[in-house]
């Protein structure tokens, strides 16, 4: 972020500090149900003082990380159901909540096309992609792990933590797993999974899903979608503004996938979820409780987890958003269409100002961008000078660190005077941000048209 301290307005604060005043009056269902002592008070004042100190990540003119509040219908739900503070691992734990997670779980099932499944929600991705990855170790042991170059860090990391070996495939000009690549490493043998992504979280980028598990089948490889960032955008798929249906219609035929209800789906953190196309899968988390599953003989979601407690308001909180905003192009999809048509207004802006080069031309709605300068330094230090002077007239950013040969080998022309460059990123995630698309893009071409080479 900015090297200026952030700051919420006096506005939000001011608001922040009655909203918590009426919590504070609501916030027990047994015994007292208003705060004890001024200490009560004076503590939650403190708090909102603390959160001063923040990123307004829910202004529009806030376009960096992938960042924003949940749904008011999610909040409220959260909010409710955390006064009872279910536990979903057993069902005596959270009876109510369980059966919402079962039925929002069976609502990304059928999103995805998955015409049977296991799956339950998760505390996050990372914990959602090692579940799937702890499955592949169960069935084949000995199997290498391979995931794109441009994949999440989480897949080698939890391949260390399980034991597992991991490779990683070659990206193309675009940040997509190259295909070729990956043909000619399934050919030496070895692999158990390819773990492929649906929406990178540095370009947003698609890997080639479909072309992926045609090949991985022909070598009796499982296929597992990392779509924590761009699952939900299956509801967009061959839909106007254009999202490339292809990787999303192979969806039916992976055998895991995972995606974050905490970013698109409009969710608190945390909220992730896993889902597999075979049921079975449910016997390789055997365990035994000696006091947790004896209220009924009906599957548990313990039992089909890593995780143990979880939060049963994360379950409710995404239950009722599906409720209010289906998983369909006009419920949940509308707010993703816009935020990928503001992602494709300011990228065609930007394409059109000869002193900006976009990273790639974007899949979802993540726009990475760059001076047009000549040499990897001059365009890192103008980068670092540009974030700074959007964050003081209030447009908040983010940056992305690449690898100079591969920016030159998808069309950069860059002396490489350095092996990196910092280049900058924009999560266009906000529908509100479709108001905002142009005034944004002016922002970005007049700071890049004030920057000049040493």
């Amino acid at each position: 972020m900015s090297t200026d301290h952030p700051a919420l307005d006096t506005e939000v604060i001011s608001r922040l500090h009655e909203v918590v005043a009426d919590l504070g009056r609501v916030g027990a269902l047994w015994g007292p149900e208003q705060l004890q002592s001024n200490r009560d008070a004076e503590a939650l004042a403190k708090v909102v003082e603390r959160l001063r100190n923040m990123y307004p990540y829910g202004d529009p003119r806030y376009i960096g990380q992938i960042l924003k509040p949940p749904h008011p219908v999610a909040w409220a739900a959260y909010a409710a159901t955390a006064l009872i503070n279910p536990n979903n691992h057993a069902l005596d734990g959270g009876p109510a909540t369980a059966q919402m997670e079962k039925e929002a779980v069976e609502e990304l099932a059928r999103m995805f096309g998955m015409p049977r499944h296991l799956g339950h929600l998760t505390s996050s991705g990372t914990i959602a992609n090692l579940e799937a990855l702890y499955v592949s170790r169960e069935l084949q042991p000995d199997g290498v792990v391979l995931s794109s170059e441009a994949a999440h860090y989480t897949h080698k990391r939890m391949c260390d933590l399980l034991g597992v070996r991991h490779e990683t495939v070659a990206q193309d000009g675009s940040g997509r797993m190259d295909v070729e690549a990956l043909a000619q490493r399934l050919e030496k043998g070895g692999v158990s999974v390819v773990v492929a992504t649906l929406g990178t979280t540095s370009l947003g980028a698609l890997d080639p899903v479909h072309e992926i598990v045609e090949l991985a089948r022909e070598h009796g490889v499982r296929v597992h979608v990392d779509a924590a960032y761009g699952g939900f955008h299956t509801l967009l798929a061959g839909a106007s503004p254009a999202v490339d249906p292809s990787p999303f219609a192979a969806l039916p035929h992976v055998d895991s996938i995972v995606v974050d209800p905490h970013k698109h789906g409009l969710q608190p953190y945390g909220c992730g979820s896993v889902l597999f196309a075979d049921p079975g899968v449910g016997r390789l988390y055997a365990h035994d409780s000696p006091y947790t599953y004896f209220t009924s003989d009906e599957l548990h979601l313990g039992e089909i987890s890593l995780e143990c407690s979880r939060a049963g308001a994360s379950a409710a909180a995404f239950w009722a958003t599906i409720q209010a905003l289906p998983l369909n192009a006009d419920g949940l999809g509308r707010g993703l269409r816009d935020g990928r048509r503001a992602a494709l207004r300011v990228a065609e802006r930007l394409n059109e100002d000869p002193s900006v080069r976009l990273v790639v031309q974007p899949d979802l709605d993540i726009v990475c961008y760059y001076p047009s300068l000549s040499s990897a330094s001059a365009v890192t230090a103008a980068s670092d000078a540009v974030f700074d002077s959007l964050a003081r007239d209030g447009w908040h950013v983010a940056k992305l660190t690449v690898d100079v040969s591969w920016l030159n080998a998808a069309g950069g022309e860059l002396q490489p005077d350095a092996d990196s460059v910092t280049v900058l990123r924009s999560c266009i995630m906000k529908p509100e941000h479709v108001e905002v698309a142009d005034d944004f893009a002016d922002a970005v071409i007049g700071a890049f048209r004030g920057v000049r080479s040493p």
